[in-house]
């Protein structure tokens, strides 16, 4: 889990969540997770509405059968 925490320190931001919610990016997410170990996420602020980053984060993880690395303020990291 360390070296998954390292990758993800490391990676840039590739998906970004808005005011669509989670489920205009599940299928990103899902092709990105398919060509990477690890993928970054930015939950913005138009997307959390009365919900909190890792509310949202689970419902993505969940979306995508993915599994959540760790969120940190806004952003979340998944692998497979």
């Amino acid at each position: 889990m360390a070296d998954l925490r390292t990758k993800a320190h490391e990676a840039d931001v590739t998906v970004w969540v808005g005011k669509g919610g989670v489920e205009a990016v599940v299928d990103e997410l899902d092709d990105q997770l398919a060509d990477r170990d690890v993928v970054k996420v930015k939950f913005l602020r138009s997307s959390r509405g009365g919900t909190t980053t890792e509310e949202l984060a689970e419902e993505l993880c969940d979306a995508v059968n993915a599994d959540l690395v760790e969120t940190r303020g806004n952003t979340a990291v998944y692998t497979r």
